[in-house]
């Protein structure tokens, strides 16, 4: 059993996958900063220095302390209830700048992926019965006709 599942993690595309996904989580935060860090400060200056991040719809009122929240950091730690639209928000950002990035290195990928040139026939058709014959053949196995040369 150990030597099978010795095989199994030594397979060369499991190694790509953990591989991957190493470098997708890696990737993943560096896109999370460039939304949080980059590009939502100035969205936030252009909503009147407004933090998207803290936008939230409150639901109900914490136990701890009554609104109005400074933020969504307060209204959660005072128990609240809120409907936290801003971090879906910049979610959806982030999610969009990582397709985005995936897709350009998958394009990338794909113009400089070399395909296989075709193989050459090693096979042709009888031109008397149809039938798929050695390319070398000089005469049909099936009805027996002379071929052709070529």
């Amino acid at each position: 059993m150990w030597n099978d599942f010795k095989a199994f993690i030594m397979k060369g595309n499991v190694l790509d996958l953990a591989t991957a996904v190493v470098i997708g989580a890696a990737f993943g935060v560096i896109v999370k900063s460039l939304v949080d860090d980059i590009i939502m400060p100035p969205v936030g200056l252009l909503l009147g220095h407004v933090d998207p991040s803290n936008l939230f719809l409150l639901l109900k009122d914490g136990p701890k302390a009554a609104p109005p929240y400074a933020s969504l950091a307060d209204a959660k730690a005072a128990g609240a209830v809120t409907l936290n639209y801003g971090t879906f928000i910049n979610n959806i950002i982030i999610f969009l700048i990582v397709a985005l990035a995936i897709f350009m290195v998958a394009r990338a990928a794909k113009k400089y992926q070399k395909t296989a040139p075709a193989a050459a026939p090693s096979t042709k058709t009888c031109n008397f019965c149809a039938t798929t014959i050695p390319l070398a053949a000089t005469r049909c196995p099936n009805c027996t006709s002379e071929l052709r040369a070529g």
